[in-house]
């Protein structure tokens, strides 16, 4: 499957990689092309960056999805993650009745996890992913996700959610009439003590009056888990790697396809920015063999700086022959240099170009 085929065919698209290699840009410009090709496309990002409302030339991106004006027969719109706005929603589909609701939107420590808890803004992630999917008003989601390892997180949080729920200490908290509060065997009650001395009696008490607000809920978020993780794992979910051709980079570029591959969820891409360009096929040593020839002329300098691109170029293929060699046969897009960064729609279309057969 080559790019053109995966904007026309994936209902979800996943771009992933470390930091700095365009994993913002290329997200967008994936989602541009499904839109250019008649898609309702929407893009994604969990980057609290603006780099991506930036070279979509917006203001400023929200929780719900805004349209981008462009050329295309189709639509796009872009979101940025808002972690405690759609932790809020979430809330509200699950509770039983509005009274629930307000009791755990109210609740001091609701507040201060629903933005902040480690692990939320990745099971957010896949929350709004989720329900972007399940609206129907997009052909094609795009999600542009942290740094590599950090995107790692954003796959396990589903399961991780499961877990939380399952956990015996979350399950005695929200038993009523069994929870913490309402032991009286010697270990409960030093738990208490012991917690309420090192967060306060107050925190506790908050911390316990959400737990009993949110019983009852917690059944809907296990369900909404299994579904996330039934998303990812579904055929027309693909997983593109963007990398650049420096070793470190690839290193966490094979890192994450192999923690993918464990998962049984192959990679359908891999795009590599910033690439060196290849002149030719004449061996490095060949070439500055020749230039000691000529030194001191202009064709000597020429054959020298074009044995400097070609040692460059070879060590950058080296770099990634293990990576293409493990995600076969998915195809490796190679991007060279741009004349410019990527920050505004026009470049964003010299991008399109080098990805894309068909432009």
């Amino acid at each position: 499957m080559n790019l053109d085929e995966l904007v026309m065919s994936s209902s979800i698209v996943i771009c992933t990689g470390s930091g700095g290699v365009g994993k913002t840009t290329t997200a967008a410009v994936l989602a541009m092309e499904a839109a250019r090709r008649g898609r309702r496309a929407v893009v994604v990002t969990i980057d609290p960056a603006k780099r991506l409302a930036d070279a979509l030339g917006l203001s400023d991106i929200g929780n719900e999805p805004k349209p981008v004006e462009g050329p295309w027969d189709g639509t796009l719109s872009a979101v940025m993650l808002d972690t405690k706005r759609t932790f809020d929603d979430l809330v509200s589909t699950y509770s039983s009745d509005p009274g629930q609701a307000a009791r755990i939107l109210d609740n001091r420590f609701y507040r201060n996890i629903s933005g902040a808890l480690s692990g939320t803004q990745e099971y957010m992630a896949m929350e709004k992913l989720y329900s972007l999917h399940e609206s129907h008003d997009f052909d094609v989601v795009v999600v542009d996700t942290p740094p590599t390892r950090h995107a790692l997180d954003f796959l396990d949080a589903p399961r991780r959610l499961t877990h939380f729920l399952d956990h015996r200490l979350y399950r005695t908290l929200m038993a009523p009439t069994r929870g913490v509060m309402k032991a009286v065997n010697v270990a409960a009650h030093a738990f208490v003590h012991t917690v309420s001395k090192v967060i306060g009696a107050e925190v506790f008490d908050d911390a316990l009056a959400f737990f009993q607000a949110f019983q009852g809920m917690e059944e809907g978020f296990r369900q909404r888990a299994g579904k996330v993780l039934e998303l990812l794992s579904d055929p027309a979910t693909s997983f593109v790697l963007v990398a650049a051709p420096r070793r470190d980079t690839v290193e966490e570029a094979q890192f994450f396809a192999d923690r993918l591959a464990e998962a049984g969820l192959p990679v359908q891409a891999l795009i590599v920015n910033r690439m060196h360009p290849h002149f030719t096929d004449e061996p490095p040593e060949g070439l500055r063999e020749r230039a000691r020839a000529f030194a001191g002329t202009d064709l000597g300098d020429l054959l020298t700086n074009l044995g400097d691109f070609a040692l460059v170029s070879a060590r950058e293929e080296a770099h990634l022959a293990g990576l293409a060699e493990s995600i076969e046969p998915a195809p490796v897009v190679r991007v060279p240099f741009l004349p410019t960064d990527v920050h505004d729609l026009e470049s964003l279309e010299r991008l399109r170009t080098h990805l894309f057969t068909h432009v």
